[in-house]
């Protein structure tokens, strides 16, 4: 049924529909028994009635028709409530000793904007308080599934007029910007990921961690604080979690303790809770940079030297095989988007991620996703299998978000059957680091090769190694630029390309050091003259 809106209670389908409706309410809930009681008392008698009646005029409505009508019912019961007489005032009493004075009644919330300009101040322990008061009362006057399908601005107008009403009942005072705050607060609850809200729209936060329902530490800025961000208890936590996880079909119970997913921004999730979790849930939020980090802008950021820059753009170009080596949080996602964008955008790119957070702009991208196993322990498609079926995709390169396991040999596999520009990361701490924790994962495939052949394929395969670290004033700096060149005996010969130098500490806290240039020609010289680049490539070096 589609009604006009127009007015809410004053409107003429409303009004209507109150006059045709009124007998049967008042026959349920007199109006001098309505007089007597508090609104909110008679707002939950009203609706039980109207659940009771059955009308199918009023079961058809939406969200708001029916706050309308309950609203404009309980106006009509008090307007014909009968007014109590004014109190007789009683004869001057005589003079005697003065009563005691009798405490001040309650404070009755008064819904007072402030002058246009004034700016009233916000008390979070006060929106807090009247938020764990609210919240169920809440619930309970609201459709919680009609609600959800309503667009958070219209829910948010729907859920401000209840919260006056119940802080009105409830005798709680609060001003106009904490009111706001608190119906923020409460739709973060209902539609999104309650406490965690502010955080993930503060763009200075880069990483979210929560440590149980009392501590929640950010890092801002390279650097780890705590904050005032609360959760009500445990339960509280789980089941923000649990509907992290079940927006991307996943599940996390007893069963599957520890769970990878990912917002529906791109920022990566990973959630493990008891029994392997000991004090509560854990979260742990990697966000997605909104804005676009490139080369340029890293080069401003001073992560790299412009000669660092050039030679990077220089190698995806000329469709290098890249390893970008860090250590947790060090920015190699970060860096592996960047590099990303010197893909040509005639090329056919196959990502693969245990949770999909790459973001190329390319117009030819397919993106692979793992999957854990069901509850029968069946149907896992695991880093490998992924790999292994990309390679029948006709892909021009292939981009892993990280290599953790057997799917080594499968990637160094494609790197070496003409699949070149392909780029993955790995954790390590060195260059040299990098290429002996991937000879170790190709260990685990299985497959029982000499250590020389796995030296060999790597040393074909990995073209260049790019070493970024998060130091400890914050800033992510690419340390390495070190080239892969060849095979002397059983080891895989490099050389540093650039390399970054620590000179001091300056007063701020931020580290100074210089970003070396080793002076030498590149082994991939040959490589950039085919695409006429040779001339860039060594005026940079």
């Amino acid at each position: 049924m589609s009604m006009d809106r127009n007015g809410g209670v004053h409107s003429p389908f409303i009004k209507a529909l109150t006059a045709r409706l009124f007998p049967a309410i008042a026959r349920v809930l007199p109006p001098e028994r309505a007089g007597g009681m508090q609104r909110g008392e008679v707002a939950r008698e009203v609706k039980q009635a109207l659940a009771d009646l059955g009308d199918a005029e009023t079961r058809d409505l939406n969200l708001l028709d029916q706050r309308d009508l309950v609203t404009a019912l309980i106006n009509a019961l008090l307007d014909a409530a009968p007014r109590q007489p004014a109190p007789v005032e009683p004869p001057p009493a005589p003079m005697t000793a003065p009563e005691p004075p009798r405490p001040a009644a309650p404070p009755v919330l008064r819904l007072v904007e402030p002058p246009e300009g004034d700016r009233l101040p916000v008390d979070r322990a006060s929106v807090e308080q009247a938020k764990a008061r609210l919240q169920g009362l809440l619930i309970d006057r609201i459709d919680t599934s009609a609600a959800a399908r309503l667009p958070r601005e219209e829910l948010a107008k729907e859920v401000g007029d209840l919260v006056v009403e119940l802080l009105a009942e409830e005798r709680l005072q609060l001003n106009a910007p904490e009111r706001a705050e608190l119906v923020e607060r409460l739709l973060d609850d209902m539609l999104g990921l309650g406490p965690l809200e502010p955080l993930l729209a503060d763009e200075t936060v880069t990483d979210i961690m929560v440590n149980g329902p009392q501590r929640v530490f950010v890092e801002k800025r390279g650097k780890l604080e705590l904050t005032d961000v609360a959760f009500r208890d445990n339960a509280h936590v789980m089941s923000i979690a649990t509907r992290i996880v079940s927006a991307i079909g996943r599940r996390i119970d007893e069963s599957t303790p520890l769970v990878d997913a990912r917002l529906a921004d791109g920022s990566r999730v990973n959630i493990i809770i008891p029994p392997l979790a000991i004090d509560g849930p854990s979260i742990s939020i990697r966000k997605f940079a909104k804005k676009k980090i490139t080369l340029d802008v890293m080069q401003r950021q001073e992560n790299l030297s412009p000669a660092m820059a050039t030679v990077l753009r220089i190698a995806s170009r000329c469709r290098l095989n890249i390893l970008i080596s860090g250590g947790t949080g060090s920015g190699k996602t970060t860096l592996l988007n960047a590099l990303s964008q010197m893909i040509d955008h005639g090329e056919r790119v196959v990502t693969i991620e245990d949770a999909a957070e790459l973001q190329l702009q390319q117009p030819h991208v397919v993106r692979l996703e793992t999957r854990p196993a069901n509850l029968e322990g069946q149907g896992e498609i695991t880093m490998r299998d992924l790999v292994k079926n990309a390679l029948r995709m006709r892909p021009d390169r292939i981009i892993l978000g990280e290599i953790r396991g057997s799917e080594a040999l499968d990637m160094l596999q494609a790197m070496n059957t003409g699949h070149d520009g392909s780029l993955c990361t790995i954790h390590a701490n060195r260059p040299r680091e990098a290429l002996t924790r991937l000879e170790n994962m190709v260990g685990m495939s299985g497959i029982n090769l000499p250590a020389k052949a796995v030296r060999t394929q790597i040393a074909s395969a990995v073209d260049l190694i790019v070493q970024i670290s998060r130091m400890r004033d914050g800033v992510r700096r690419i340390t390495y630029v070190t080239e892969v060149v060849g095979m002397e005996g059983d080891v895989v010969t490099m050389q540093d390309l650039f390399h970054y130098e620590y000179v001091g500490e300056a007063p701020g806290g931020k580290l100074i050091g210089d970003f070396k240039c080793a002076g030498i020609r590149p082994h991939f010289t040959q490589r950039a003259a085919y695409y006429g680049l040779d001339r860039a490539l060594l005026e940079a070096v």
